[in-house]
């Protein structure tokens, strides 16, 4: 059967955007084909689609995985994973440091008779006491999300082989480039796809790598549930894959020049980014990550969330709004944004305040990027 995106055997520079819900079949012989995995082929979108699996070569390939599944958005991947692969009566083990929307599907679980555990980022050193008989996975982020902790993924791994359990590691902040978690002992990577892999503001996805055997099983719960990523989001996602190298080295350049300008400013607090010897992570950050530490960070602005509020402002070059890994410098109060999914008191009680900003760094020059927090401090 040909190619259907190369039928002539002559190859687009851009993967055509295939927007077709169903296929035409040449006949019966080739649908059981299709259906029995014999060989390549589409027969509806929900099962799979040639732009979106083209885009998940890609990334699989980014991070040295046999195989990726993409889904429509970084949370849909997430959920997968949790509904793949737990079940009633078996433990999950989460971290507070982690995207706050984990706080919800983790009510949702435990209606389901899942069993939750929530530790501190900072309690990683202790995993293993923490591992059950029935933890049956252990779900991180690295660095995490705001604060930028780095957990020691090869030790994670070595604690959940205790009782046999999965380990599941969030690398959209460290992105591929940085980091590449299957290698140093994780099961499956996941990614929010929406940041630094598409990295334009404009499409919204999220991905799970890892070998072709865990595919096919996130493959069977995403057909059933019905979250194929559209095949115009997929193409915006593989034109953001061909500068994501240029980016990532880029916006870790100027992460690393900002953190040490913000290490002067007398006015800033409690600054968190694993590049700087200083940083509690340095030593694991350095020793799992590469090519720098990534475009993220997270610090304290003044003493009160007005000041923080009047700061951000302030800026100019720096666009306040949620997300990450974009072009744009982008800045947010994570207690107001990214953590308003938990409850009040659940968002301090790991170590970020109201007045803490999470900054992402952009393709801009970073002497920019300095000067504009420069001028906004002088709001404070």
């Amino acid at each position: 059967m040909s190619d259907p995106l190369t039928p002539y055997g002559n190859k687009p520079m851009v993967t055509p955007i295939v927007n077709a819900v169903n296929y035409e079949y040449k006949d019966f012989e080739v649908l059981r084909r299709i259906t029995d995995g014999e060989i390549d082929g589409y027969t509806y979108h929900r099962d799979d689609n040639p732009t979106v699996r083209a885009v998940e070569k890609k990334i699989a390939a980014l991070e040295a995985a046999e195989d990726c599944i993409v889904c429509t958005s970084g949370m849909a991947a997430c959920t997968m994973v949790y509904l793949t692969y737990l079940k009633a009566g078996e433990n999950l083990i989460l971290f507070h440091d982690t995207y706050g929307a984990h706080y919800k599907v983790s009510l949702i679980l435990e209606r389901l008779g899942v069993e939750v555990t929530w530790l501190n980022a900072d309690e990683s050193i202790n995993l293993k006491q923490y591992i059950k008989a029935n933890t049956s996975m252990v779900f991180l982020e690295t660095p995490t999300n705001p604060l930028c902790k780095v957990i020691d993924i090869a030790a994670a791994r070595r604690a959940a082989d205790i009782a046999g359990a999965r380990l599941v590691v969030d690398n959209t902040f460290a992105t591929p480039f940085h980091q590449q978690p299957l290698a140093l002992g994780a099961h499956l990577v996941v990614h929010s796809a929406t940041k630094a892999l598409g990295g334009h503001n404009d499409l919204m996805a999220g991905a799970v790598a890892g070998p072709k055997e865990d595919y096919d099983k996130l493959w069977f719960t995403r057909q059933a549930i019905g979250c194929t990523l559209d095949a115009y989001s997929a193409s915006l996602l593989e034109r953001g894959l061909k500068t994501f190298a240029l980016r990532a080295e880029r916006m870790a350049a100027s992460a690393m020049a900002v953190a040490e300008y913000l290490h002067t400013e007398p006015l800033i607090s409690g600054l968190f980014y694993p590049g700087l010897n200083g940083h509690a992570g340095h030593l694991p950050a350095k020793a799992q990550m590469r090519g720098g530490f990534g475009g993220m960070m997270a610090f304290n602005v003044g003493k009160t969330q007005d000041d923080a509020k009047r700061f951000i402002s302030g800026l100019q070059t720096i666009k306040h709004a949620v997300s990450l890994g974009s072009t744009e410098s982008l800045i947010c109060i994570p207690y107001l944004t990214t953590m308003l999914y938990l409850p009040p008191e659940k968002r301090l009680e790991f170590g970020v305040k109201e007045n803490t900003v999470r900054l992402s760094t952009g393709v801009e020059p970073p002497e920019r990027i300095m000067e504009d927090i420069r001028q906004a401090l002088k709001k404070v």
